[in-house]
Order: structure tokens, then sequence, then C-alpha cells
């Protein structure tokens, strides 16, 4: 193609001058979520069939050891007529014991062991007048009432009663007297029992023992 004449160099065609377009999307990789530690909490308190917490062993331990100091102190006041009258016997034995023997095992032993027996009984008394007839109308002995937790039926439909207090009164004072060593065991059966936390008299009266708020 020509340019008439008078006109210069011919000029290249300018192409059209490009639209502007953004950028294509470029993203990389997701980053991986992040990793989140869970730390198990403490477990939830064990709870009777009510729903109430139980009472833990050292709660029971100090109402016991409550219950037994006053107990001892109650029974040995009650004692001492008895034991007043053994060391007057003993007395008498120290006064004639080198002339005659006798007497030695009629006014010394018999008589120490009927008070070893009286004591037994009394004891025996005092512990179910505290521990049946005086707990099974609230649930508490002195010292649970301290330590603030009582005695209530395993089934939450039943209320406390005399039997019941007196089967856990049978189990852990008669037994625990009689059968070495198993006031220990009666004790420490809570420590592995699940899941109410019962001891061998609880299991013989169908109890647990729980927290209470007086």
């Amino acid at each position: 193609m020509t340019q008439p004449p008078g006109y210069g160099p011919p000029h290249p065609i300018r192409p059209p001058a490009p639209q502007y377009q953004p950028p294509a999307p470029h993203y990389g990789p997701y980053p991986p979520p992040p990793v989140y530690y869970y730390w198990p909490g403490p477990p939830p308190p064990p709870v009777s069939p009510a729903g109430v917490p139980l009472a833990d062993f050292w709660m029971r331990l100090v109402a016991y050891i409550i219950d037994v100091v006053l107990l001892s102190v109650a029974i040995f006041v009650l004692s001492i007529p008895g034991i007043v009258v053994v060391f007057r016997r003993i007395d008498d034995v120290a006064l004639y014991s080198d002339t005659d023997p006798t007497p030695v095992f009629t006014h010394f032993f018999v008589p120490f062991l009927l008070l070893e027996l009286g004591i037994i009984i009394l004891g025996m008394i005092v512990y179910y007048l505290y521990d049946v007839e005086f707990m099974h109308r609230t649930g508490q002995t002195i010292g649970k009432k301290a330590m603030k937790i009582r005695v209530v039926p395993l089934d939450p439909a039943l209320t406390l009663t005399r039997g019941m207090a007196f089967r856990r009164y049978l189990v852990q004072y008669v037994c625990g007297s009689v059968v070495p060593f198993f006031n220990y065991l009666d004790g420490l059966w809570q420590l592995w029992d699940k899941p109410y936390q019962q001891t061998l008299h609880d299991k013989a009266a169908q109890t647990v023992v729980v927290k209470v708020s007086a």
C-alpha cells in the first residue's frame, strides 16, 4: 500500500489498548487446622441413688473417732462404781494373801473378770442406745452431725428405720467386738466399694452415708 504524495512514511497500526483485568486468584495450600489439647478435669463426685454427694472416707473416719471418744468417756464414767469395788477387793487381798492364797482368786480375779464382763455389756447397751435409738430418728450421731454427714437408705423411696440402724449396729459393733480385725476390714471396705462407697455395715443395712448442709 502506497501513501499519497506529501505524507510521511507510513505508521504502523497501533493495536487497541488492552482492557484491565484483575489478576487471577491464586491460593496456596490450606494451613493445617490448629491442634487443641483437652486435659481431662476431675471426675464428678460419687453420688447416692438419690443424687446426693457421698461422704468421703476422712469425713466418716473423723465422725467415728468423735463418737468413740464420747462413748468411751460415758462408759468409763458409768463403770466407776464397779472399778472402785474391784480396787477395794484388791486392797483386802493384799492384807491377808500371805496366809491364805484362796482369797486371791475369790476376791480379785473373779470380781475383775466380772468387771470386764460388765463393762462389755454396758458398752453394748450404751452403743445400742446411742447408735440405734438416737441415730435412727435423724440419721446422725453427734460425730456425724459435727462432720455434716448423714446415714440414709440406699433406696431413696425408703426412710431410715430402727431395723436398718440395728443391723448397722450388729455388724459394726457386735461383730467388731467379737471378730479380730473386723473393725479394720469393715471401715476400709468403703475405699474400694463401688459405686456407693459402702462399708460392710452399710451393706448389711442397705444404707449409704451422704453429705448434708447441717
